[in-house]
């Protein structure tokens, strides 16, 4: 979904071709290196999208001694559709590096609808870890298994307080406006 999203994202920006968009993600970081996007998932995301509609072919330039350039386009259901994308990707993200996507094109979408996503998913967090640490107490252990849980116990204690600092940190530079 990323991928489309990053595409559809760009094509607002004006028409292009699947070979420029890649070249962009590498220069000057190799973000197309480090997100393992290769040129054939680029292209299958670029069909993928024109077959919904999405997008579309607008110019075929041919040059001498070279493959055809497709240049693509969004369509009007390629705008429609694409913040419903962004509102899904912020859904479903596990942690803020799935969202990467998402808010460096949050301008295609209402900052308080995510504002609503972000928070809910950080209530969800929060009452997760409650419910889960409140078994630890109910649980007799031997004292090697009571190692292990409260070793467990701190990392995903941890990790789940680092989670929600940073949903709350996104979350208040968007209502301010910083991204």
């Amino acid at each position: 979904m990323s991928i489309q999203i990053f595409i559809l994202s760009k094509l607002m920006e004006g028409a292009n071709y699947p070979y420029k968009l890649k070249k962009h993600l590498s220069d000057p970081i190799p973000l197309d290196q480090i997100a393992g996007l290769t040129e054939s998932k680029l292209y299958y995301n670029f069909d993928s999208l024109a077959k919904k509609g999405l997008i579309e072919i607008i110019e075929i330039k041919k040059e001498e001694n070279r493959p055809d350039k497709q240049v693509f386009a969004i369509t009007e259901k390629g705008r429609e559709e694409l913040p419903k994308l962004i509102y899904k990707l912020f859904e479903n993200a596990k942690e803020i590096t799935d969202m990467v996507v998402g808010i460096a094109n949050i301008k295609y979408v209402n900052r308080e609808k995510v504002i609503e996503i972000l928070e809910k998913k950080a209530r969800n967090i929060e009452s997760q870890w409650a419910h889960v640490i409140g078994f630890k107490d109910q649980i007799e252990l031997d004292e090697d298994s009571e190692k292990f849980v409260n070793y467990m116990t701190g990392y995903v204690s941890t990790k789940t307080e680092h989670t929600i600092f940073w949903l709350e940190e996104l979350i208040n530079r968007i209502q301010q406006g910083q991204l």
